[in-house]
């Protein structure tokens, strides 16, 4: 039955592959990212296998799944953790990314009742407006996560693209490598890690302008999707095949390419647009918002136009496509990576690797 998702272990091994054939160029040690995946245990043996560093993922069920999968590698937690998961960060994270003292302390607390050093790396915000000390403050309260007991701060990151979509630059990561180099020299310490960002800081490595300083990416997006939301691009090498969904069609019609009556809202309270084509053959699939982003579906038929989605229903426009689909077929398609994340997410959707 479908929706179906496919995703391709060894496509994914393959951009694990080129992504730390770049980065090690740069001394760059990659934390692959299986959030997109929600953790899926045979995307990090495939990651593991391509000899990716460290799996990270930003909820602590995914890492506590991967761990009692066989995965052994060290797993960093990417989002910063929430007091009430703290007993469980003991048991399964080895590396925590944290933005707040109050939390860390709270995390010693539980590291000295389990007789564990807890490791960390402090994120400091230099312009995206996500996670992170900002920038200005960041020396003073990094120095002070120095002295809490049973907490090794192992090194400094920053995260942008995500929300402000601030775009990684020699500037801000001097800014950072800036910090990092303040506080070492102040107190007689060497930081193992300076993480310099996800996959829209890999242009820097590109364009060679990243400083020899940032020893870290996470990477996901570019692993799993081979692509660069940020800076609109595919990642070089890599591929975009990796993960493939597949819908049912459940209706096959010739329709007007504009509705007939006073439009209002749609169901997620916008208002559609449309441009008269005149007749059209259109089809419904049997998947919807709840499933997926409608404008991240890229389907394999090139020919085929997708139009809307409603909770549970897509609309595509057949009519220019070479092949004689019917009731029953079904429509393949590449997905961006929000999509991703929603199929990934959506207990209707199967999830098949395929090795």
């Amino acid at each position: 039955m479908y929706p179906k998702m496919y995703i391709y272990k060894n496509r994914i091994k393959e951009n694990a592959i080129a992504l730390k054939n770049i980065c090690s160029k740069k001394n760059i040690k990659i934390s692959g990212v299986t959030k997109v995946l929600c953790g899926n245990p045979e995307v990090a043996e495939a990651l593991k296998e391509a000899g990716i560093d460290f799996i990270g993922d930003s909820r602590i069920s995914n890492i506590k799944k991967m761990k009692n999968f066989g995965i052994n590698t060290e797993f960093m937690l990417l989002r910063i953790p929430m007091i009430s998961e703290i007993e469980e960060l003991i048991k399964y994270v080895d590396i925590t990314l944290i933005s707040e003292l109050e939390t860390l302390k709270k995390i010693s607390e539980q590291s000295i009742k389990y007789n564990k050093i807890q490791k960390v790396i402090y994120m400091v915000d230099v312009g995206d407006l996500r996670e992170g000390v900002w920038y200005e403050s960041a020396i003073n309260e990094i120095e002070e996560a120095l002295t809490i007991k049973n907490i090794k701060v192992i090194g400094i990151g920053t995260n942008l693209g995500c929300f402000g979509g601030v775009i990684p630059t020699k500037e801000n990561m001097n800014l950072l490598v800036s910090i990092k180099n303040k506080i070492e020299e102040k107190n007689n310490i060497k930081f193992e890690l300076i993480s310099g960002g996800n996959t829209a800081a890999l242009p820097l490595i590109e364009n060679n302008e990243l400083p020899n300083e940032i020893n870290n990416f996470r990477l996901g997006e570019s692993i799993i999707c081979g692509t660069d939301v940020t800076n609109n691009k595919k990642v070089l090498g890599a591929r975009q095949d990796t993960v493939i969904l597949e819908a049912e069609i459940i209706e096959l019609k010739e329709k007007p390419s504009i509705p007939v009556g006073k439009i209002g809202f749609d169901a997620f309270g916008r208002v559609p647009h449309f441009e008269d084509k005149g007749i059209r053959t259109k089809a419904i699939l049997a998947i919807g918002e709840q499933d997926i982003s409608p404008s991240g579906l890229y389907p394999l038929d090139e020919d085929i136009e997708v139009l809307h989605s409603s909770s549970d229903h897509t609309i595509v426009d057949l009519t220019n496509s070479k092949n004689n689909y019917k009731i029953g077929d079904t429509i393949k398609f590449k997905m961006s990576y929000g999509c991703m994340l929603k199929a990934s997410t959506s207990q209707y959707v199967e999830k098949i690797v395929i090795k």
